[in-house]
């Protein structure tokens, strides 16, 4: 019966949401509701697409310090050309993410050519788009847009409650990288080198283009991202990303994909980020202050990585 059993770090995602979700609804009659749970995945929404990039960046042992960064950068350049030069929608929202993937390539480039730790490269990048962004948009929020920005965060019915089309573009997006991670070459190409980059270099995949390939992805994901972000709030916020990279971190984590790499499943991910939107909005309904909330998360970043550890050492 074990051995049938799905790894923990696998099922105990799963398991953490259901029995929080249980036990939520046991302190408030309104955390049960279709409108609550519509709630929690509008204020998931921007994260967990962020936390895609971010899932398939530490799939291959690395890590992303500069996602949020990067994603409010997104969200102020395409502002902003659509402000200040009249673009339509569409040629502004494919410049920002245009902007945010070529901050993923630089990303890529210096860890793979330069050799320099993911960890130092993005917390460079994470400073160097922090400074544009401010520097760009002159610290002011933009909120000059057009119509057509707004779309992805207007709504549709569905079961006697209001979905906003962002969160169905964000589960689309997870659907559809599970299934590229799990089906096709490529995804198996990442999961073999956050295994062992040397065994998969002498299998003779290009190591330095699986690890170009995914930042340059990430950064794609970040400006889905921003697209959202300024969708939901109806402007560019200057200030936007600066906890963003840690909330991501944390659903990866929580969803049960291994820090050291090779490990891990992209829905978990999703999971992780509805585990920390369940804790923050239960804790809210019960009138519990943001820092216990802050607390809260951190214990739980530590119990998923120590979770990963056992699995790790059971592995071994």
């Amino acid at each position: 019966m074990k051995a049938k059993l799905p790894p923990l770090g696998t099922l105990g995602p799963f398991i953490a949401l259901l029995l929080a979700c249980a036990f939520f609804a046991t302190q408030s009659d309104r955390f049960l509701t279709l409108q609550n749970f519509s709630l929690i995945l509008q204020q998931v929404m921007v994260v967990g697409t962020i936390a895609i990039g971010q899932t398939l960046i530490i799939l291959t042992a690395g890590i992303d310090l500069s996602c949020g960064m990067i994603m409010a950068l997104g969200s102020i350049v395409m502002t902003k050309m659509a402000a200040d030069f009249g673009l339509s929608a569409p040629v502004a929202i494919a410049l920002g993410i245009a902007a945010t993937a070529l901050f993923g390539l630089v990303n890529g480039l210096l860890v793979t050519k330069a050799k320099l730790p993911p960890f130092i490269v993005t917390l460079g990048t994470l400073n160097i788009a922090f400074a544009i962004t401010q520097l760009y948009s002159g610290s002011q929020t933009i909120t000059d847009i057009p119509e057509g920005m707004n779309w992805l965060g207007q709504s549709l019915r569905i079961g006697g409650t209001n979905v906003l089309y962002g969160v169905i573009l964000m589960l689309v997006l997870y659907l559809i990288t599970w299934f590229a991670l799990r089906e096709t070459a490529p995804g198996r190409h990442i999961y073999a080198v956050g295994n062992s980059p040397e065994a998969t270099r002498l299998t003779g995949i290009s190591t330095d283009k699986v690890l170009l390939g995914v930042y340059v992805a990430a950064g794609v994901f970040y400006g889905i991202a921003s697209m959202l972000s300024v969708a939901r709030i109806g402007a560019g916020d200057p200030n936007a990303g600066q906890t963003e990279n840690l909330d991501a971190i944390t659903a990866v984590v929580l969803g049960g994909t291994s820090l050291f790499g090779g490990r891990g499943i992209l829905l978990g991910t999703l999971v992780g980020a509805l585990i920390v939107g369940v804790f923050r909005n239960g804790l809210t309904l019960m009138g519990v202050s943001s820092v216990y909330q802050i607390l809260v998360t951190g214990i739980l970043v530590i119990l998923a990585v120590a979770t990963d550890q056992m699995s790790r050492k059971g592995v071994r």
